[in-house]
């Protein structure tokens, strides 16, 4: 599970998610931007580290410390920066922006010594064409928890939609 740092909660919900001790869940952190970031989120708990581009002082405090990082790519010229940096997982971020199923296969194809994360327009819908990919180890979306969900407190239809995603992943 990866928890965002697009919110001031992010740090208080990693806390809150390693004090629930969920049999099973892995959890870590998204939208690091900086070391403060890193440090935050391993300081709350986060088992991996994940970031919408390539910094490589991120990615080396954590390779530092032996905490899985996962920085974020979009070009060709990303994965070999990452690549030079230790990375072999990484997000293809915005994966539907940048071109989706088409592109992710293209640039598989020439990076096979790497394997693929997409978030940014993954959905219930394409989801399973996505993990089709061999390349690909996992998929990331927000559909299944939306801010206004939160707010509402109407967890029986996050928990529907994650039920909904695992579903769709399954037939991949």
């Amino acid at each position: 599970m990866e928890v965002t740092f697009r919110t001031d909660a992010a740090e208080d919900s990693l806390l809150a998610l390693q004090a629930a001790a969920i049999p099973g869940m892995c959890i870590g952190a998204g939208t690091v931007l900086t070391v403060e970031h890193a440090e935050a989120a391993l300081a709350a708990g986060a088992e991996f580290v994940i970031s919408p581009g390539v910094n490589p002082e991120v990615v080396s405090f954590c390779i530092d410390r032996d905490v899985p990082v996962f920085p974020g790519i979009a070009t060709p010229t990303d994965i070999q920066a990452a690549m030079n940096l230790g990375c072999e997982t990484l997000k293809f971020f915005p994966a539907e922006a940048n071109g989706g199923i088409p592109t992710l296969t293209a640039l598989a194809a020439v990076f096979s010594m790497v394997s693929f994360m997409p978030t940014g327009g993954i959905t219930a819908d394409n989801i399973a064409e996505y993990l089709a990919i061999p390349a690909v180890c996992a998929c990331g979306g927000t559909w299944m928890v939306k801010p206004d969900m939160i707010a509402a407190g109407d967890f029986a239809e996050i928990t529907s939609l994650s039920k909904e995603a695992v579903a769709a992943a399954g037939e991949s």
